[in-house]
Parts: structure tokens; sequence; C-alpha cells
């Protein structure tokens, strides 16, 4: 396998927790494209946000290559973080977190203005567009902790957008959205997607998925067991039945 410009290109990594005896991601090898849409599925333990983590430089990777945004992530994790947009899965804030909604997306800046410095005019600018492409004009001023799991989830997508980044990796995005949210979400990821950036997706709901051909990666014991692209109709059936041990 050899990386020829793509966002997202790994061969054969492995992956393992400090103090671990065994690895968690086994000889794995994947590339993405700009602007392309995948969804990470598997049965749980498979590895499959260690993988997020081992792509986002977060990890230690043992043995094989990885290069994320055209950087080496052994030597430049601090430099490809600025460029990726990571959501966590089921971060929560305490009630008492004194930010408001749109603080919190203003934050997801920091990363490019540098040490110290304050908001600038342009990132506002993208702190108010993820702002209107998630819909959340009407909590915005709100304060973080007294908004609803759902809510919460909708303002850490928005504070990754309003990063700008090249890459976005999403770790369970949909787990406090009702069906209509997660439709209304998936569109949004569909659309960044269509302006060039990379979006990886681990979930387990699929009944939200954009109409249009999706790519699939399934994770089973550390490593990728099917990768192919089908309509979206045909993910659950083709993850639940690549996840089972044959």
């Amino acid at each position: 396998m050899s990386c020829n410009g793509e966002i997202i290109c790994l061969e054969n990594i492995y992956t393992a927790y400090e103090g671990a005896a065994y690895p968690v991601i086994r000889g794995i090898s994947l590339a993405i494209r700009q602007g392309e849409y995948a969804i990470v599925g598997g049965p749980n333990g498979a590895g499959k946000t260690t993988l997020l983590e081992s792509i986002n430089g977060m990890l230690t990777i043992t043995h094989g290559n990885a290069y994320v945004c055209g950087m080496d992530v052994r030597r430049h994790g601090h430099e490809i973080r600025r460029k990726v947009g990571y959501v966590v899965q089921s971060f929560y804030f305490d009630p008492l977190t004194p930010f408001t909604a749109e603080e919190v997306i203003t934050m997801g800046r920091y990363g490019l203005m540098g040490l110290l410095k304050r908001p600038g005019e342009a990132d506002y600018r993208a702190a108010e567009a993820a702002i209107r492409l998630l819909g959340l004009e009407d909590i915005a001023h709100k304060p973080i902790g007294t908004l609803s799991g759902g809510q919460q989830q909708k303002v850490l997508i928005a504070q990754n957008i309003a990063k700008e980044p090249e890459l976005m990796l999403l770790d369970e995005p949909f787990s406090n959205l009702d069906l209509c949210t997660r439709e209304f979400v998936s569109g949004v990821l569909r659309e960044l997607s269509r302006k060039g950036i990379a979006v990886v997706m681990v979930c387990h709901a699929f009944d939200g998925l954009p109409d249009e051909r999706i790519r699939i990666l399934v994770m089973r014991d550390g490593s990728l067991c099917l990768d192919e692209t089908c309509d979206p109709d045909l993910v659950e059936a083709k993850v639940r039945r690549a996840s089972v041990v044959q």
C-alpha cells in the first residue's frame, strides 16, 4: 500500500495502550480520501475508538506507518490535532459549568489562535457559522450544563466544525439524538464531506444515514474485517453480519 495524498493513510499499523501486554489495533491498513464519508462499525471492544485515537495521534503506534493530513502521526501528533475535529463519545458537562454553548463552540478555535491569545473576528465568525449550521441559535447563550444530552452533543459537533478541520472523527455522535435529529446531523456531516472534509464516524445507529452510497469499515478483534461501499439501506445488515465471528 502506498500513500497518494489521502487525508488518512495507515500502513499495517499496530497500536497498544501503555503497559498493555498485547496491541489493541492489529495490522490495519486503510486509506481515506478528502471528502470521503465513512462509518466504522463492529462489536463492543473491537477497537473502534482506539482506531480514532490512533488516527488522531493520541496513542502510540508501535509498528507500521500512519500519515494524517500529510504528516507522520508519530512525529506530528500535536499539529495533526489542530487540523482534525474529534467528537468524543458520551461527554457530559456538569450543570455548574460556567460557559454558554456559544463560548464552548468558540473554544474550538483555541488550537488555531495560539497560546494566551483571545478570539478575533475570524474566530467569532467561524463559531457563528457553526451555530447556524447546527441550528443552535436558540440555545447559544444558555449555560452548557443546563442543556439536554442531545443538545450538548450538537454543541460539541459545532465546536469541532468551528475548528474548520480537514478531517472529522466522531465517536458515536448519534447516541443522545432522536431519529429526526440524527437525520439532520447526518445531513450536516454529509454536506461537510461534499466540501472536501473527510468524515469518519463510529456508530451503531444506521437509520439516519444520507440517501447515497456509504463506505463501511467493520472491525473485529482489533482488525478490519470488512471494507466496502454500499447503499444506505444495506449498511446495518452488512455491519451486523461482518461483526459476528464465523
